[in-house]
C-alpha cells in the first residue's frame, strides 16, 4: 500500500531532515521506491544534504502552479527519488503551503513510499505539511526540552486526526545524564521506532552530501536505521551480520 510519511519534530536541531534522507535511504536499501519531498519551503536542505541544492524546477514551482509534481523530481544516484525546494526567498511570499496536499495522489503515483521533510516547530509551514501525511513520524533527542516539544507535535497530532507511526531518537549517547527509551516511550505514549546513536559519520556524510547509509554502510548510525526501516517494511534485518569485519576496521583505520 502507498504511503506518505511526514518527518517532522517539535524543535529544530534534533536530526529531523538528516532522518528523513537516511530513513528514505534505508527503505530504499530494501528495495522499496522511494520519494524524499523537501517539504521545509523556508529553510529547506533536502537538497544541500544530497548534492542538489539547486534544480531547474523544484517544489515551489509545483505549489504555484508553474509545473505538474512529476517536472520537479530527481533521481539520485543511489536511486532515490527526490523533491528539492528552492533556496531563493522571492517566490516565499506567494506559496500557500497548504497546498501541498492538493497534490498527495500525484506524489503517489511517482513512489512507493514518499517521504515528507517537514519545516521544525509547530509554526503554521510545519502544520501545513501534516495534511499530506498518511502517517506522522515525530524525530526527537533524549533531553527533556526536546521530549516535551515531541509531546506537544503529538497532542497537536491527534487533534488533527493524524495517526503517529512512532518517534525517532537521534544523537543517543548512551550515557546517564540523557533519559532512556522506556522513560522517553513512557512519557510520549508512542512506540519508539529507534534510537540512533552518536556517530560522527553521520557528520561525514553531510561534508559528502549523501545518506550515511550509503557513505558508511555498517556504521553504528547506518545500522540504526536500517533497523527502523526493517520494522516499519515488515522485512528481516540482523543488524549484528552487517558490522564490519575485524579487517574493515583495520583497513579503515590505516
Amino acid at each position: 500500500m502507498k504511503k506518505v510519511i511526514v518527518i517532522t519534530s517539535g524543535k529544530g536541531g534534533v536530526g529531523k531532515t538528516t532522518t528523513a534522507i537516511n530513513l528514505g535511504a534505508a527503505m530504499n536499501y530494501f528495495g522499496k521506491d522511494i520519494l524524499i519531498i523537501d517539504g521545509n519551503l523556508t529553510t529547506p536542505n533536502v537538497g544541500i544534504h544530497l548534492n542538489s541544492p539547486e534544480v531547474p524546477v523544484n517544489l515551489n514551482h509545483v505549489l504555484l502552479g508553474k509545473a505538474d509534481p512529476f517536472e520537479a523530481v530527481y533521481e539520485h544516484e543511489s536511486g532515490i527519488k527526490i523533491m528539492p525546494s528552492s533556496l531563493s526567498i522571492n517566490e516565499l511570499k506567494k506559496i500557500r503551503p497548504e497546498k501541498i496536499k492538493d497534490f498527495k495522489e500525484d506524489f503517489k503515483k511517482v513512489s512507493e513510499y514518499v517521504i515528507v521533510d517537514s519545516a521544525a516547530g509547530l509554526g503554521e509551514e510545519a502544520l501545513s505539511i501534516f495534511g499530506v501525511a498518511d502517517e506522522l513520524i515525530i524525530v526527537t533527542n533524549p533531553e527533556m526540552p526536546a521530549i516535551t516539544d515531541a509531546l506537544k507535535t503529538i497532542k497537536i497530532a491527534e487533534q488533527m486526526k493524524k495517526p503517529v507511526m512512532g518517534v525517532i531518537v537521534t544523537r543517543v549517547k548512551r550515557n546517564d545524564i540523557e533519559m532512556g527509551s522506556e522513560i522517553v516511550k513512557e512519557m510520549l505514549e508512542v512506540p519508539i521506532l529507534g534510537m540512533i546513536p552518536e556517530d560522527t559519520s553521520v557528520s561525514k556524510s553531510l561534508s559528502m552530501k549523501d545518506a550515511v547509509v550509503h557513505t558508511s554502510p555498517k556504521s553504528n548510525a547506518a545500522r540504526a536505521y536500517k533497523e527502523i526501516a526493517a520494522r516499519i517494511l515488515d522485512v528481516n534485518y540482523d543488524s549484528d551480520k552487517d558490522k564490519p569485519t575485524i579487517w574493515e576496521i583495520i583497513f579503515k583505520k590505516v
